[in-house]
């Protein structure tokens, strides 16, 4: 995930259920909860909605996405470059089925972190699966 700035961020997901896709320029709400501890949240044009904590300092975030039934029962469905293909994400979201939402909550340990500066398109380019061998694997 890349905080592009106040409400913005672009992400790619990398395993799971939906691993592959990736989305740029996705309106967020960003609030410090705490010392050190932020929530990020947002609402996806396939329905799915994501509330996310991230605690830099610890190296911490906790998740948890709320899919509708149709993810559930085919995520591939959303497993590209969401950008392009945003009005197919609305069409697929309104013909559901939405209920019962699948509530998936996350534990993950933040592997890099860096402070990149704002609205920089060229940090999240390419699909997961385009990324350098070994890109994944950078820790500090």
């Amino acid at each position: 995930m890349y905080v592009k700035n106040a409400t913005t961020i672009d992400y790619r997901i990398h395993s799971g259920i939906v691993g592959g896709r990736w989305v740029k320029d996705q309106q967020v709400d960003l609030a410090q909860i705490d010392d050190g501890v932020y929530k990020v949240s947002w609402n996806e044009p396939t329905g799915t909605c994501v509330v996310v904590n991230v605690m830099p300092e610890k190296h911490r975030v906790h998740g948890t996405i709320f899919f509708p039934h149709w993810i559930e029962e085919d995520g591939s469905k959303t497993v590209v470059f969401q950008n392009d293909h945003l009005d197919q994400m609305r069409t697929l979201r309104d013909q559901g089925p939405t209920y019962p939402i699948w509530v998936v909550p996350e534990f993950a340990r933040i592997t890099l972190f860096e402070e990149v500066g704002a609205d920089d398109d060229s940090l999240i380019s390419v699909a997961p699966a385009d990324l350098p061998a070994g890109f994944a694997d950078r820790t500090n």
